[in-house]
């Protein structure tokens, strides 16, 4: 009976996160007449599956999507890839400039992001990767990275140096015991990261906005906005038919990749 409001508590949380995936399927199934009535209902009474059909017919959500999947993909690879050595280096090694960079990495998240739209757009076009998806993948990296840097270096914090010590009485070297002691105990710190970065990369819409103009370039979140007509008024139907898609990529990666962020929390001290 203690448990009770606990799960009572939890059951109120997974009905609040799950609300706006039931109100979109729902949307989804309604006729544009039942859309507007007064009075909502939760369940369709005439269910149809026209707003996919038309969703899938007036843009191409595939072709989007798969370009959404790629930048998501590139840039949440980079950026651990980037950070993991990094925050390693943050972590483990005290100096004057060590603090400089902790500090850096605090003070970049403070600007608004609107503040550094043109001077990124001129840089972009200079390079010539304006209305490229390398240049989008570029600015998710910059601007997913700091964060990164600050959630990976706690996880490196977390890990014992004793660990790392008992690796070099063994005769390991810094490199092999990192490898075989360290990264495997990040490993829920890398899957975190990942998911962060995929799903800020997946959702992310000024930068993509302003980089890419080329419809054939365009990312998901942007061809999502088409539903809207020249006037504002948004076609709700086959907008939620199409949100409703868009979130499957990024469950099916969390899915996927969740079961990672417990199996290696033991793992390297285990090998050690």
């Amino acid at each position: 009976m203690r448990r009770v409001p606990q799960y009572v508590a939890l059951a109120a949380y997974v009905v609040f996160l799950a609300f706006p995936l039931v109100w979109l399927l729902s949307t989804a199934l309604k006729t544009p007449r039942e859309m507007a009535l007064a009075d909502p209902t939760w369940i369709p009474r005439e269910p149809t599956l026209a707003n996919f059909a038309d969703a899938f017919g007036e843009q191409d959500l595939v072709g989007a999507a798969v370009r959404s999947l790629v930048v998501a993909l590139a840039s949440s690879v980079i950026t651990v890839l980037v950070s993991l050595p990094a925050s390693y280096a943050m972590a483990r090694y005290r100096s004057l400039l060590n603090r400089v960079a902790i500090g850096w990495v605090l003070v970049s998240q403070v600007f608004p992001f609107i503040l550094i739209i043109i001077p990124l757009f001129m840089i972009l076009r200079d390079l010539d990767l304006v209305n490229t998806l390398p240049g989008l993948v570029a600015v998710h990296v910059t601007f997913t990275l700091p964060f990164a840097l600050w959630m990976l270096q706690g996880y490196v914090r977390a890990v014992p140096r004793e660990l790392e010590e008992a690796a070099a009485v063994d005769g390991a070297g810094r490199l092999r015991s990192i490898v075989s002691v360290v990264a495997p105990l990040l490993t829920p710190g890398v899957v975190a990261t990942l998911l962060f970065s995929f799903i800020s990369s997946w959702n992310e819409f000024m930068f993509a906005l302003v980089i890419l103009q080329d419809p054939d370039v365009m990312t998901l979140p942007l061809t999502l906005v088409r539903f809207t007509g020249p006037e504002g008024v948004a076609r709700l139907g086959p907008l939620a038919a199409a949100s409703l898609m868009a979130t499957i990529p990024s469950l099916i990666f969390f899915a996927i990749i969740q079961r990672r962020l417990k199996s290696g929390l033991m793992a390297g001290a285990v090998k050690g």
